[in-house]
């Protein structure tokens, strides 16, 4: 068997191994198992290119030259991956994998120009093929680079979560893709280097200011849209390097990256198109909930303690404020303590709480809370109004009755966890400041809610002491 055929069979198995390891990460029970798979496919890919490279520098100078590329390649990168998984927090992981997209896009670029600059030795309607190849993988690769470097500069605060409105902002993006496909069938025609300057140019601007219009309250989305750019990406440079493999993870990415964001979307009341398409047909708020919405109530942890004591039931239901203070651990105690106490406890998780899909579900996964007692807010919230006392732990635009009862709020129509409708609810919060979405949030001012203000690990760990 040739060194190609072995090669292909070998990508074959990668190919099944990242399908279990997709089918793995959809349940709790199974995610560790499908995070093997997806390890294992990629050794094998990797060994299999590597293979190929050793037999090219047996027989040729640029193999060779090509082999040692390859090594420092890996080398360097894994290096660099091992360094960022030792180092990085979890409220880091949402801007990681952002930027980590950028580098799929990048990649898909600099194929694209390569594929452009040295000769296929295709003719006819291949030749044509393959410029057009190189054209729409350029275009995603560029603007999967610029958008993925937005999404990490807003979600590492390096960047204002608002979204950036710029006059005719539809017509701007609607300009730029009509603009690609114009400028696609000139270059398949005349393929001038010039035309691919300008397609990259147009690709990195659209990737900017389509990430840049969309609000932070919709920032998961974004990230899931982006892991979907990124696998058409690199499904467009298997096209250009003839690997099956690449086409066929790339596919992979691109298509459950794709439905997880139409998921996500009509979690949070949201049109796909207008998403993807950088806020596109979304009109302005007509109120963005400055007004006075009256005074709040506090309370310390014994009074906290006292009433969860007391509590048959209880739902914690936590957000991105946990994931800041790393008050899973204490979180999971804490429901640990009321069970042996004989009160119920559940966790109600909204679908886009945190700042990437899962974040919530990870933490509590890592704190080992039990996964029968984490229901999804489909779930949960018929439940809510029979609850004796809620914890709102780091969430706040996920728990907004604004966006149940304000048609003028800017997340107006979105699904939320009705926690207002308990006989209690207790707020762990930093201070009175609006969430990541920049909305206020009526819940805090309401007669069942009271304000339990500090870090939310150390309020945790203060409850814990008086129980």
């Amino acid at each position: 068997m040739t060194a190609e055929a072995l090669a292909g069979a070998a990508y074959l198995v990668a190919a099944l191994l990242f399908i279990l390891s997709l089918a793995g990460l959809s349940k709790h029970e199974t995610s560790r198992a499908g995070v093997a798979y997806g390890i294992a496919g990629m050794a094998i890919a990797i060994v299999a290119t590597a293979w190929l490279m050793v037999q090219d520098a047996i027989f040729s100078p640029a193999g060779l030259v090509g082999l040692v590329i390859l090594v420092v390649a890996m080398l360097v990168g894994a290096a660099i991956g091992l360094w960022r998984a030792r180092v990085v927090e979890m409220t880091g992981m949402p801007e990681l994998i952002a930027l980590l997209h950028s580098f799929v896009g990048a990649a898909a670029v600099l194929v694209g120009w390569n594929g452009a600059l040295f000769d296929s030795g295709l003719e006819g309607s291949l030749r044509d093929i393959h410029h057009a190849e190189v054209f729409i993988g350029v275009f995603i690769g560029g603007v999967t680079f610029t958008g993925s470097i937005v999404a990490f500069l807003k979600l590492s605060a390096r960047m204002s979560s608002k979204p950036l409105v710029l006059p005719g902002k539809n017509v701007l993006n609607i300009g730029a893709l009509v603009l690609f496909l114009a400028l696609t069938v000139w270059y398949v025609i005349t393929p001038e280097l010039w035309l691919l300057v300008v397609v990259t140019a147009l690709a990195l601007l659209l990737g900017w200011h389509l990430v840049a219009s969309i609000g932070g309250g919709d920032m998961p989305v974004v990230v899931s849209m982006l892991n979907s750019y990124s696998g058409w990406a690199a499904a467009a440079a298997g096209f250009l390097l003839n690997n099956d493999l690449l086409i066929i993870t790339g596919a992979l990415v691109g298509s459950s990256g794709a439905y997880l964001s139409y998921i996500m979307c009509k979690a949070m009341n949201r049109s796909f198109f207008s998403v993807i398409a950088g806020g596109f047909g979304i009109e302005a708020p007509k109120s963005g909930g400055d007004e006075d919405l009256g005074e709040h109530r506090e309370l310390d942890a014994e009074t906290a303690a006292e009433m969860l004591a007391n509590a048959s039931s209880v739902v914690i239901t936590p957000g991105y404020g946990m994931a800041v203070a790393q008050a899973q651990h204490g979180v999971a105690d804490l429901a640990r303590r009321l069970r042996e106490r004989g009160v119920e406890v559940r966790f109600g998780v909204h679908p886009v709480a945190g700042r990437l899909p899962g974040h919530m579900n990870v933490l509590l996964a890592e704190a080992k809370v039990p996964y029968d007692i984490v229901l999804e807010m489909d779930e949960i919230n018929d439940d809510l109004a029979d609850t004796s006392v809620v914890l709102v732990i780091g969430a706040n635009d996920t728990v907004n009755p604004a966006a149940a009862e304000d048609p003028g709020s800017p997340i107006a129509g979105m699904p939320v966890l009705r926690v207002w409708e308990a006989e209690n609810v207790i707020v762990f919060k930093r201070s009175m400041a609006s969430g990541y979405a920049g909305v206020q949030n009526p819940l805090f001012f309401r007669e069942n809610a009271q304000m339990l203000f500090g870090d939310a690990k150390e309020r945790v760990e203060d409850i814990l002491k008086v129980l």
